[in-house]
């Protein structure tokens, strides 16, 4: 009673202390019910605000095949360490030298493994321009332009991973019919979030935009590169920014898809399916990167890579199995147009190393929480290679 004292500032009357008494009851158990009801409002704006946040951050597809916590992505940089030195230390690349353009795998980490920090650790931009694999655009019955996406940030091991304003700009510049915006592809594709964790663990920092290259032929794509490309160079001398050291293209691919099973019922073993047959496959690997991907980078040899891994009287058809058969094209005719917009130095390509998921042992993630999304044998085989251009 010393309470209701207190708040009335005054004795309560004898006669009246039992009806106080109900009265302030009755008001704690109103209050009780609005709190009550409060709580539970604001647990649904809750609730509500982070549906939209996860709507708004384009999340991990593939969470065996990668990494996507930080303890994971901590302990693979590890173990390949410790697992690859030979590979890692055969790369001899200044780590100062910053990479205006890359080229790299999208395997499983557990295969692609070194490929990943060998080439990305010298992607020093802040802002990388993804061009990635449109695996699902058949299905979807996507061709003929690049896709972007809507999401604000993108799922990132150590925090979200933004997406850069460059997006907006880009679509700004191009017409519309040489773009689609399709977050239905964007989120099934899993080439570009295998880039993420190893680009975040070497810059925290890092933004991206994703762009996803479906079917097109070369002709479409110098169409729409040349207005990308402008697009790019006008900002970035508006922002004041150089290329390799604020920005940099990075292109992702597999390298050749082989072997006679498990490949959806089609034979892809040109050679056979025996140790044969693989290093015949082996050899037109290096012969492509020889004559297309490394060294001095120009036109003819861009041509000359989509002519081996396209079927020349339809393109949308696979000559040679690399899955990255439009990306990879796409993002280095881009590059051509936007070192003639900078007026920069030539692009030369540097082959980071080349393997296959048979040629090693896997690298272990097994205690990680990942895994295999598929197998590894001489009747089904990957191969890999990153080439970096500065």
């Amino acid at each position: 009673m010393d309470v209701i004292k207190n708040v009335t500032d005054r004795p309560v009357p004898e006669r009246c202390r039992g009806e106080k008494t109900k009265n302030f009851t009755m008001k704690n158990l109103i209050l009780f019910i609005f709190i009550l009801c409060s709580l539970s409002s604001c647990t649904e704006v809750t609730k509500t605000k982070l549906a939209t946040a996860n709507q708004a951050t384009r999340q991990m597809v593939d969470t065996v095949g990668f990494a996507h916590l930080g303890w994971q992505v901590d302990t693979v940089v590890d173990r390949i360490g410790r697992t690859f030195p030979k590979e890692m230390a055969a790369t001899k690349v200044d780590p100062n030298r910053p990479w205006r353009v890359a080229i790299c795998p999208h395997d499983d980490y557990t295969y692609a493994s070194w490929h990943y920090p060998a080439l990305l650790k010298n992607l020093k931009a802040k802002t990388v321009i993804i061009f990635g694999v449109a695996h699902k655009a058949r299905q979807l019955n996507i061709s003929d332009r690049i896709v972007f996406d809507t999401y604000q940030a993108w799922h990132g091991p150590y925090k979200n991973i933004k997406v850069s304003s460059f997006r907006e700009v880009l679509m700004d510049a191009l017409p519309k019919t040489l773009y689609l915006v399709s977050d239905t592809l964007q989120k099934v594709e899993h080439s570009v979030e295998s880039m993420l964790p190893f680009l975040q663990y070497f810059n925290r920092d890092v933004e991206i935009v994703s762009i996803l290259v479906p079917a097109m032929e070369t002709g479409t794509m110098a169409e729409i590169a040349e207005p990308l490309a402008w697009a790019i160079a006008k900002t970035m001398k508006e922002r004041r920014l150089e290329w390799g050291k604020d920005v940099a293209l990075l292109i992702t691919t597999d390298a050749v898809h082989y072997g006679d099973e498990d490949w959806g019922g089609k034979n892809m073993a040109l050679f056979g399916a025996d140790s044969a047959g693989y290093i015949k496959a082996v050899s037109k690997e290096h012969m492509i990167l020889d004559s297309c991907l490394t060294g001095s980078l120009n036109t003819e040899r861009i041509k000359k890579f989509a002519a081996t891994t396209v079927k020349p009287d339809d393109y949308r058809e696979y000559q040679w199995t690399w899955c990255g058969r439009y990306s990879v094209p796409f993002g280095l005719i881009v590059a051509l147009d936007l070192r003639k917009e900078l007026d920069s130095k030539p692009l030369s390509g540097k082959l980071i190393g080349y393997s296959t998921s048979i040629d090693h042992l896997p690298l272990k993630v097994d205690d990680l929480w990942m895994g295999r999304t598929a197998k590894a044998t001489i009747r089904h085989w990957v191969g890999y290679a990153s080439v970096g251009f500065e």
